[in-house]
Protein backbone atom coordinates (compact mmCIF):
# COMPACT_ATOMS: atom_id res chain seq x y z
CA UNK A 1 0.00 0.00 0.00
CA UNK A 2 1.58 3.17 -1.20
CA UNK A 3 1.66 6.29 1.57
CA UNK A 4 1.12 9.57 0.88
CA UNK A 5 3.06 11.99 2.99
CA UNK A 6 2.05 15.84 3.39
CA UNK A 7 4.39 17.80 3.49
CA UNK A 8 3.82 21.27 6.22
CA UNK A 9 5.37 24.47 4.74
CA UNK A 10 4.61 27.73 6.05
CA UNK A 11 1.48 29.38 4.64
CA UNK A 12 3.38 32.26 3.32
CA UNK A 13 5.43 29.62 0.79
CA UNK A 14 1.79 29.29 -1.05
CA UNK A 15 1.42 30.06 -4.21
CA UNK A 16 -1.84 32.15 -5.84
CA UNK A 17 -4.72 29.64 -6.44
CA UNK A 18 -2.76 26.59 -3.72
CA UNK A 19 -5.53 25.28 -1.31
CA UNK A 20 -4.01 23.88 2.22
CA UNK A 21 -5.25 22.72 5.47
CA UNK A 22 -4.52 24.62 8.70
CA UNK A 23 -1.90 22.25 10.71
CA UNK A 24 -0.34 24.41 13.62
CA UNK A 25 0.23 28.07 14.63
CA UNK A 26 3.92 29.25 15.85
CA UNK A 27 4.00 31.51 19.10
CA UNK A 28 3.32 34.97 18.50
CA UNK A 29 1.04 37.70 19.60
CA UNK A 30 -1.64 37.50 16.82
CA UNK A 31 -1.69 33.64 17.23
CA UNK A 32 -4.88 34.11 19.35
CA UNK A 33 -6.40 36.83 16.88
CA UNK A 34 -6.15 34.34 13.86
CA UNK A 35 -7.48 31.70 16.00
CA UNK A 36 -10.47 34.12 16.41
CA UNK A 37 -10.72 34.84 12.78
CA UNK A 38 -10.84 31.09 11.52
CA UNK A 39 -7.41 30.57 10.95
CA UNK A 40 -7.81 26.80 12.97
CA UNK A 41 -6.23 23.72 12.88
CA UNK A 42 -8.25 21.57 10.28
CA UNK A 43 -9.63 24.66 8.06
CA UNK A 44 -8.91 24.67 4.50
CA UNK A 45 -7.78 27.85 3.34
CA UNK A 46 -7.62 29.44 -0.43
CA UNK A 47 -5.04 31.51 -1.33
CA UNK A 48 -6.90 33.73 -3.78
CA UNK A 49 -4.71 36.71 -4.58
CA UNK A 50 -0.76 37.95 -3.78
CA UNK A 51 -0.18 41.38 -2.96
CA UNK A 52 2.57 42.52 -6.25
CA UNK A 53 5.86 42.77 -3.88
CA UNK A 54 4.38 39.47 -1.92
CA UNK A 55 2.73 41.00 1.34
CA UNK A 56 -0.44 40.75 1.80
CA UNK A 57 -1.78 37.68 1.06
CA UNK A 58 -5.66 37.50 0.42
CA UNK A 59 -7.07 34.23 1.41
CA UNK A 60 -10.49 32.63 1.91
CA UNK A 61 -11.13 30.45 5.13
CA UNK A 62 -14.18 29.67 7.18
CA UNK A 63 -16.57 31.20 4.20
CA UNK A 64 -15.35 34.84 4.08
CA UNK A 65 -11.98 36.72 2.80
CA UNK A 66 -9.24 37.73 4.70
CA UNK A 67 -6.22 39.48 4.35
CA UNK A 68 -3.11 38.72 6.47
CA UNK A 69 0.50 39.99 6.42
CA UNK A 70 2.61 37.86 4.96
CA UNK A 71 4.83 37.91 8.23
CA UNK A 72 1.84 36.49 10.21
CA UNK A 73 1.44 33.60 7.22
CA UNK A 74 4.95 33.01 7.70
CA UNK A 75 3.87 31.64 11.54
CA UNK A 76 1.23 29.27 10.23
CA UNK A 77 2.19 25.97 9.48
CA UNK A 78 -0.31 24.21 6.63
CA UNK A 79 -0.34 20.84 4.49
CA UNK A 80 -0.94 21.45 0.48
CA UNK A 81 -4.50 20.27 -0.58
CA UNK A 82 -4.01 21.12 -4.63
CA UNK A 83 -1.29 23.41 -5.78
CA UNK A 84 -0.80 25.36 -9.06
Amino acid sequence: MDTVQQQKIRLSQLEKGSRALIVEHEESAFKLTLMEMGCIPGEPVWVEMIAPMGDPLALRIAGYHLSIRKEDADKIWVEIIESN
